[in-house]
């Protein structure tokens, strides 16, 4: 019992070297340092959404002082970061509302407000397009959410679901550097997608957009919604007025982007912890999809395969992964992908001894909840009294792990790079392999 507490105490210090890793804040300054040469320029402007940009805005005021002329950052509610020269104002995520929308056009007025001698640095990171709302023409906010959610009810890809987004915005799609020329613009990202697509992030408000009004209209008859959003928004992308600008256009000439960090990062820092431990380390991948439950089981399977033949790593074994697996809603109980990742696995590593499985949101909520994640070991399914299958049939993994203490609660951690997986697999009291239980 004492070996397997040490091994979770292990798991959070591994995830908490991680997470500390993926803080934006110094990678902002040196960004800023390397790329900014104050003297260039008469004024400077600060915008910015995310998660993760009160912190980015903060780091940015200790590098520009007193110098920033103007600044407006949307923050998630319950971001408790100062500034002083950046107004930072809290909205509604994942459910954008009118805060949202009128920090979205303070921004615009900003930008616009910027000349050919004047620098924009925006702040971007997970959760920005939820922060940073700005429906086009009529469209109101309850249209695009309503639009939105009937696509993500469809299955659509995230591509697909950015081409109808970015063409009833006045934001996204490189709108915003649009609004910003001629101003030089330096865009510091934080990425939360598996690919770090510059297009998806934020749904990429300095980025190029490849897709056009007549993808977004493809979108819509694929999945036959033509006649099921909004009028107002039928209207608007039949109408194609205001197309979002193209790679190759003029205004990117002065733009930059530049991600400053990503999922990749924060697992190698998570090797690094786990090797000092003396485990032996391997990092299966950064661009982890699929269905939670599927990839929990995958990654249980892996602590059976190094229990039993030593493979692919010896004991004692950490396997850390990070990306953003998907949950299919099946029952009505509370949760997150992460904790349900865990539970999954806490059915498949049962009764396998001194094997931890964690899983945590770097940006500490995971789901509608306010846990970061959950943590479990082979005797976690038993703890809980044959509880664990209703639990992940009802997909109510935050009750499950509640009841039993294993809620990883990290509170706001001013990052997002999506999620961090940890299996860990410590020596046998033997020395030797263990068996399966159940395989003799």
């Amino acid at each position: 019992m004492e070996i397997a507490r040490a091994i979770r105490q292990h798991a959070i210090q591994i995830a908490e070297a991680a997470i500390r890793a993926a803080n934006p804040a110094p990678a902002v300054r040196a960004a800023l340092r390397a790329h900014v040469d104050r003297t260039k320029y008469e004024r400077i402007f600060v915008v910015g959404a995310g998660k993760a940009s009160g912190t980015m805005a903060r780091a940015c005021e200790t590098v520009f002082e007193k110098g920033i002329t103007d600044g407006c950052v949307n923050v998630k509610d319950g971001d408790l970061t100062v500034c002083k020269r950046i107004e930072l104002r809290p909205c509604g995520h994942p459910i954008p509302d009118r805060r949202g929308v009128n920090g979205a056009e303070q921004i615009i007025r900003i930008c616009e407000q910027a000349g050919e001698r004047d620098l924009v640095v925006c702040l971007w990171s997970g959760g920005a397009s939820a922060l940073a709302p700005y429906p086009a023409g009529h469209i109101s906010i309850d249209e695009k959410q309503y639009t939105t959610q009937l696509l993500l009810d469809c299955g659509a890809t995230i591509h697909e679901l950015n081409a109808v987004r970015k063409h009833i915005s006045r934001f996204k799609g490189g709108l915003l550097a649009r609004a910003a020329a001629p101003a030089r613009v330096l865009s510091l990202i934080l990425s939360d997608v598996v690919g770090d697509d510059l297009d998806v992030i934020g749904s990429g408000p300095t980025a190029p957009d490849s897709s056009t009004f007549a993808t977004a209209i493809a979108v819509l008859h694929k999945y036959e919604l033509q006649t099921r959003v909004p009028k107002t928004v039928q209207v608007w992308l039949e109408n194609g007025v205001g197309e979002t600008p193209k790679p190759g256009d003029p205004i990117f000439e002065r733009v930059e982007n530049i991600i400053i960090g990503n999922n990749q990062k924060a697992l190698e820092a998570a090797a690094r912890k786990a090797r000092r431990f003396k485990y032996n380390t391997m990092i299966l991948g950064s661009t982890i999809q699929g269905e939670t439950r599927e990839v929990g089981r995958m990654h249980a399977a892996i602590a059976h395969q190094i229990k039993l033949e030593g493979e692919p790593l010896k004991v004692p074994a950490c396997v850390i992964s990070g990306g953003e697996t998907t949950v299919t809603i099946r029952g009505n109980g509370k949760g997150g992908r992460n904790q349900e990742f865990v539970l999954a696995a806490a059915l498949d590593i049962a009764g396998l001894d001194r094997v931890v499985v964690m899983s945590v949101g770097t940006d500490g909520t995971d789901g509608p909840t306010d846990a970061a994640g959950a943590v479990a070991d082979g005797a976690t399914a038993s703890r809980a009294n044959g509880r664990a299958e209703a639990a992940l049939a009802n997909n109510d993994s935050y009750t499950f792990f509640d009841r039993l203490g294993d809620l990883v609660k990290t509170g706001p951690t001013g990052t997002n790079v999506m999620d961090l997986h940890l299996v860990l697999v410590g020596k046998n009291r033997t020395g030797r392999r263990q068996r399966p239980p159940g395989s003799e």
